[in-house]
This record gives structure tokens, C-alpha cells and sequence, in this order.
């Protein structure tokens, strides 16, 4: 079964052809990361305009490097939320009216259940095993969900305030990295030592599995307003802001998994993509656990053979799924049902 799937939920005008929810027969992506990085961060209207810009090349490249036509398409899968709202509106309305044209069924994707699935891209079905605890991290969002089966995605944990990725980016800024903060913080880290600066950890009451990274965050402020930013402060604050982050998601992600009985843990979203964070889960889920991220490294980021694997699962578990293509709504809210 081939899916064509859209992913336009914020800075990335990605389509993909993905056959059966995990063979990636092409994934194009155009970034806008050049174009925000000058203006600081993502511009809602900059980024709504290079979407209408670009869907149609971008499309026209899935198709052609795929090997695919339009004819031979089984279904349309398409982000709905959450994310900017104008930027979301391009994919929904390209692919609703790909779909009345075409008589084709279109399949609404949430785009946090998007990144969860981008860990069956490249895999064998058979080798993943429920019940399964996974922690999606990014700029806009910090969850950790239990799946029991396919489809099935029960919240854990949420982020209370600033998602880690948007701590990231904030810190960056701070210390004078720029945009974006993930890859920036990363690099510098290398460098530095992670525990020159004692940060503070949100753990919560209670054994609580929510996030926050608002207080972390602050504590930076207040020491870059004490010190002087050279290239060996950077790298100290980069080390260690990025281990107090990497110890709390790491932590409460093993925790989740042993209260569960989870038989694997998953990364996921743009944060998954950290090396550190991949070292310290990996090092603190020892044998009881199997561990995936991505397979690829596009795969972590914001990318549309994603959505074409979790469209894919959603339309065998309940074919009924699909929506007429008038109803496909799109929505800025996080807590936006898929469909």
C-alpha cells in the first residue's frame, strides 16, 4: 500500500511516498533553517509563504524520485496539528484537494504520532515489540507516551511549560549560539565541562512524569548575568545545561519504561537526534530494555515519510479512519485529536 504524505507543520514543506509504514520510497524536504536563522527563530507568515512556495516542487520530486504516480497512489496522509496554523493549512488544502481530484481516501495525522512512527521507517514490523514507552522531544513538545499496540497512545507525561527543544533554542540565544540552539548546544558542549556549572533538575512531586525546563532555563539566565561569554564559557554552560537536560528526560524515561513493564524505549522528534541524550539512555536502560531512535537522521527532524507511516497503521487498524476530504481541519493545538 503507498501512501503520499504531507508534513507542513512548521519550517520543513516535506512530501513522501512510503510503502506498507515502513519502506521510504523517497522523502523530499526543502528546510527554511537559513531563512528563519537570520530572523532569529521561525516567522509564522515567512514560513507560510515558502510553503505555498515550494509545496508543488516539493511534491512533484516525491513523485518523480519515487518512482510513482499519482494514479498509483493509495492514500493521502496529511498533518493536521499541531503546529503554526498557516503553515499547516498548506498541506491540509493540497492534499484535501489531491484527494477530491483524485477519489483517493485522506488519513488526518497528528504530528506527535507522526514522529513516534518515524522509528518503524527502515525496520521490519515484526522485529518491535509492544508494550512500548516512548519519549518525543522537541521544540514544540516533551511527552511520554505508553503504547500498548499500534494506534494506541496513552500520555504518560507532558511538558508543563518550555519543552526542551525550546530551552535548547533559548539558551543558545542567551549564550550568544544562535539559531537553532539543538545542534548549536551539541557542538559547542563537545567541548566543555558538563559539570562546571551545578544547574538545577525539575524533578516534580510525587514521582511526577511531567517536564519543565522553565526554572533550568532561568538558572542560565542568572549565571550569564554574572559572567563574561568567551568561547570557554559557552562550551562549560553548553556541557552542562545539556547533561541537566539529558539527565531528567533520560530519568524519567527509564522510569516510565520499569513502571510500565515496557519490553522497548523510543526516542523521538528533533531532540532524539542528541548524542548525548542517545549515550545516557542508553547507558541507564542497561538489558532491560530495547532502545530505538530513527533509523536515519532525516528521520528525526520534521519530515513527511512519518506521517505516511503512522497514516499507514491507522488506515489497517480502522479503515474507517479517513476523513472526507472536506473535514480535514486544520489545528494549532497540541491536544488536537488525529482525526
Amino acid at each position: 500500500m503507498k501512501i503520499l504524505a504531507f508534513e507542513t507543520s512548521c519550517d520543513e514543506t516535506a512530501v513522501a511516498v512510503v510503502e506498507n509504514g515502513t519502506k521510504v520510497l523517497h522523502s523530499a524536504v526543502f528546510s527554511q533553517i537559513d531563512i528563519h536563522k537570520e530572523l532569529g527563530g521561525v516567522v509564522p507568515e515567512v514560513a507560510a509563504r515558502e510553503h505555498i512556495l515550494k509545496i508543488i516542487p516539493v511534491l512533484n520530486e516525491a513523485l518523480a524520485k519515487s518512482g510513482t504516480s499519482l494514479e498509483e497512489v493509495d492514500a493521502i496522509a496529511v498533518t493536521r496539528a499541531p503546529g503554526l496554523i498557516s503553515s499547516l493549512l498548506t498541506g491540509t488544502v493540497t492534499a484535501s484537494t489531491l484527494a477530491l481530484a483524485l477519489g483517493k481516501p485522506i488519513i488526518p495525522v497528528n504530528h506527535i504520532h507522526g514522529h513516534i512512527y518515524a522509528n518503524w521507517l527502515d525496520r521490519h514490523t515484526e522485529e518491535i515489540e509492544f508494550p512500548i514507552v516512548v519519549l518525543t522531544v522537541s521544540g514544540g513538545h516533551n511527552e511520554l507516551v505508553l503504547m500498548k499496540e499500534h494506534c494506541s497512545f496513552e500520555i504518560l507525561g507532558e511538558t508543563l511549560d518550555d519543552a526542551a527543544g525550546e530551552a535548547f533554542d533559548k539558551v543558545a540565544r542567551l549564550i550568544g549560539l544562535g539559531y537553532p540552539g539543538g545542534p548549536a548546544i551539541s557542538k559547542t558542549a563537545v567541548g566543555g565541562d558538563k559539570y562546571k556549572f551545578d544547574l538545577p533538575r525539575a524533578w516534580l512531586k510525587n514521582g511526577s512524569l511531567d517536564f519543565s525546563f522553565s526554572g533550568l532555563k532561568s538558572a542560565v539566565a542568572r549565571v550569564v548575568a554574572s559572567h563574561k561569554i568567551d568561547a570557554k564559557f559557552q562550551a562549560d554552560m553548553s556541557a552542562s545545561f545539556e547533561e541537566a537536560v539529558c539527565d531528567v528526560l533520560s530519568s524519567k524515561l527509564i522510569t516510565a519504561a520499569k513502571k510500565y513493564k515496557a519490553k522497548e524505549i523510543h526516542l523521538a522528534g528533533g531532540v532524539s537526534a542528541n548524542k548525548r541524550l542517545r549515550e545516557v539512555v542508553a547507558e541507564r536502560a542497561t538489558r532491560d530494555f530495547v532502545l530505538r531512535y530513527p533509523a536515519n537522521m532525516h528521520y528525526c527532524t520534521d519530515n513527511a515519510a512519518m506521517i505516511g507511516s503512522a497514516g499507514y497503521f491507522m488506515f489497517v487498524k480502522n479503515p474507517s479512519i479517513y476523513s472526507e476530504w472536506k473535514n480535514v481541519n486544520a489545528s494549532a493545538s497540541v491536544n488536537s485529536s488525529a482525526v
